[in-house]
């Protein structure tokens, strides 16, 4: 799965900003995550068109850079997430993010996102989906 990450100085109504200028290209925003972390922005996104919401992004000054983050799917039951996280841990995969997008009918959609995708996808034995 690909998503876009954009990180920038703290400012009030980023994330209005990003939905409308893509809402006004007619780009679905499917999944976002905006935090604030000592003064910096860092919004994680997913849409329905991912190259032109990139290019609008980046022309609208936007410091929008690409990601690739595994998806795997997993039980919705307390310990889900402990379980990849200690998988993770053990192989000594460095995760940047590790989000849930989904949930429903008893499962959960999770998107993982490291460097080290190889050995994420070995930990996870097999449990990633394809890009």
């Amino acid at each position: 799965m690909k998503q876009i990450v954009i990180v920038t100085e703290s400012r009030r109504g980023l994330t209005a900003d990003l939905a409308v200028l893509l809402a006004g290209r007619g780009i679905n925003i499917e999944t976002l995550d905006a935090e604030e972390v000592a003064g910096t922005d860092v919004v994680t996104l997913t849409v329905d068109q991912y190259n032109r919401a990139l290019t609008v992004l980046r022309d609208a000054g936007y410091p929008a850079v690409t990601e690739d983050a595994l998806v795997i799917r997993v039980r919705d039951e307390p310990g889900a997430l402990a379980r990849i996280a200690v998988e993770l841990k053990e192989a000594r995969v460095h995760l940047r993010s590790l989000r849930i997008i989904r949930r429903g009918n008893g499962w959960g959609v999770v998107a993982i996102s490291t460097d080290e995708v190889d050995a994420a996808r070995a930990a996870l034995h097999g449990r990633a989906t394809p890009d």
